[in-house]
Formats: structure tokens, C-alpha cells, sequence
């Protein structure tokens, strides 16, 4: 079965800050409870139609878990005050038994993740759910403290790409890169290529709303590219990109209509963030539409327990989607 992961909004953005050694703004790329779902009414609105699709399922979900460091402080700063944070053993070992948990109730074919720290944390994370995942790929800018993408799977791993080291054009001129990698992770999944893209597009904090439209043209552009190369797959993105809808940045990722952003059918209720008395929209999933497969309508759902998930300042976003 396959499902997806995805979020909506309300308003602008705010979230845990940039990753990086020295601050909040981390590596500068300038070149120059119960798991409630908040959609159950919907979902049962629209079995009748998802039971009309043929053909296996597919789940994407995604999930910032927030800051999940291990027990070495790399930037060599790890007081309260500084960015990175060091838990005890113990602590790692039940934020790392937390996270697993919370990763598999939500039952995804792909998850996609944002800040986790390298790959000790990977290596907890798979110690705790081998025995769901066989794909484990961190998006790792090897930076002392940064927070970075990730991509957990079943099925079969066919390839990785990494894009942060290639320039993309900034909107006031010059070029610049994506603040955190911009993984792509192509995996075989029942006899299906899927193409999985996790994101984490620029803070809001120390705010630059020109970078995030930098990274979600680019964004769009290799999703495009990917789909173009891979006429069979299904391509799909998730994370958190730091933009409500209406913001330029996801605008600039529907312009053209190829992409679909599948919590869209959620309206008000697709909000992933809370924070500072308001909740925003600002984690999303996006497909290439026309290939591969289709979303299955009335399937996008926001996961909290409570005002978040996972102990995480974020919920989580999963959809379904229906393989051809």
C-alpha cells in the first residue's frame, strides 16, 4: 500500500531555525499522545472512491522531527544558549526510541525527514525499524551541528543524487544554494520506480523570502527534470519549506499546474505548525501529475497528538497515492 505525507497552511512561517555550526543561520549558502489524524471525517467520505482505484498503494509522509542531535557536540558550542543541543545517553536513546515509534505508526511506504543531525542518528533510527525500512539515506551537508534532510523507505534503493552543491539561480540576481541538501532518492517499490525528493527550504528566522523562491524554483525545476528523465516513476516531494499557501515560494512551485500539492483538499485544517499563537501550513507534499500514478482524493492527512507529533514542534503529512 502506498500512502503520502503532507502539510497545509494558514499563515507565514516560523520554525526551528537554520542548522549550522555558529548559529541560527547555520552553513550561509550564498554564493554571492494518540496519533489522531484531523481528517478521519474525509477519509470516510471518500472510501468509496479510493475503493475504485486498482492497482497497489503507495504512502508518503513527512515529518521535521525537530533537532534530533546525538551525544556529540560538533560545533563546540552546546550550551543553552548555543544552536546545537547535546542530550545524554539516555536521552538520545528515548528520542530515538520516540521518533521510531512515531515513524512507524504513520505505516509510509517513504518517509521523508528534516533535522536529523548525521548519521549517528540515522544509525538509531535504523537499529529501531530495519525490520520496516530497508532504505536509509541521510542528505548530510557535513557542516559541525547542522540538521539535515533524510529518506527512509521499503523496497529497493536504486539511486541517490545531491544538489546543494550545485549553484541555482537567486531571484535578484546571482546565484545561491539550497540552504539543506536536496535529496533525491529513487527507490523500487512492489515493481514501481518511485523518485522521492526531501526538503527543508530556508527559516523564516534572520527571514529571507528570497532564498526559499530561489530553492522552490529550483525545487520545482529538478522535479520537472527528474519526471522528464523518468517517465514511468512516481515523483513526489515532501518537507518542510517554510511557506504557507499564497507565499511566493509555493507559488512558484504550482506555477505551470504540474505540480499538485495534495493537502490542498485539507483547507484550514492542513496546518503542520503552531507557534506564537497562530498555526501555519508550512510542511507540503507535492506530485509530478500525468505519471507513474495519481493521488487518491480525500487521502492527504496532518498526524498530531495533540498540537504536534513525535515530540516534535511539527505534526506530520501523509497522502496516498495509487501506482499505475
Amino acid at each position: 500500500m502506498l500512502l503520502c505525507v503532507l502539510a497545509l497552511s494558514l499563515a507565514a512561517c516560523g520554525d526551528t531555525a537554520d542548522p549550522g555550526a555558529l548559529g541560527p543561520d547555520g552553513p550561509v549558502n550564498n554564493d554571492d499522545g494518540n496519533n489522531d489524524t484531523n481528517n478521519d471525517e474525509n477519509n470516510d467520505d471518500n472510501n468509496d472512491a479510493n475503493n475504485d482505484f486498482d492497482g497497489p498503494r503507495l504512502r508518503v509522509a513527512t515529518w521535521n522531527v525537530e533537532r534530533f542531535f546525538d551525544v556529540v557536540c560538533d560545533s563546540g558550542g552546546c550550551n543553552d544558549e548555543s544552536f546545537e543541543s547535546i542530550p545524554s545517553v539516555e536521552d538520545f536513546a528515548a528520542r530515538a526510541d520516540q521518533i521510531a515509534q512515531s515513524i512507524e505508526a504513520l505505516d509510509a511506504d517513504v518517509v521523508l525527514l528534516q533535522e536529523i543531525e548525521n548519521e549517528n542518528c540515522i544509525d538509531a533510527l535504523k537499529a529501531r525499524l530495519g525490520g520496516t525500512y530497508t532504505v536509509f539515506e541521510l542528505g548530510e551537508v557535513r557542516q559541525a551541528g547542522s540538521l539535515d534532510t533524510a529518506v527512509l523507505a521499503r523496497g529497493e534503493l536504486l539511486e541517490v543524487k545531491t544538489h546543494r552543491q550545485n549553484p541555482i539561480d537567486h531571484p535578484v540576481g546571482g546565484t545561491t544554494r539550497f540552504i539543506r541538501e536536496f535529496l533525491e532518492v529513487h527507490v523500487e517499490i512492489e515493481g514501481q520506480h518511485v523518485i522521492a525528493f526531501s526538503a527543508h527550504f530556508k527559516s523564516q528566522r534572520n527571514d529571507d523570502p528570497n532564498q526559499r523562491l530561489a530553492e522552490a524554483r529550483a525545487a520545482r525545476e529538478l522535479m520537472l527534470e527528474a519526471a522528464d528523465e523518468h517517465s514511468d516513476a512516481l515523483v513526489v516531494l515532501g518537507g518542510d519549506l517554510n511557506s504557507a499557501p499564497g507565499e511566493p515560494a509555493i507559488e512558484a512551485m504550482e506555477e505551470g499546474g504540474e505540480l499538485q500539492r495534495v493537502a490542498e483538499e485539507l483547507a484550514l485544517d492542513g496546518w503542520t505548525y503552531s507557534g506564537a499563537g497562530r498555526v501555519q501550513a508550512i510542511d507540503h507534499i507535492y506530485l509530478v501529475q500525468g505519471q507513474g500514478g495519481q493521488f487518491i482524493d480525500g487521502s492527504a492527512d496532518v498526524v498530531r497528538d495533540g498540537a504536534s507529533y513525535g515530540g516534535s514542534d511539527h505534526s506530520a503529512l501523509m497522502a496516498d497515492f495509487v501506482v499505475e
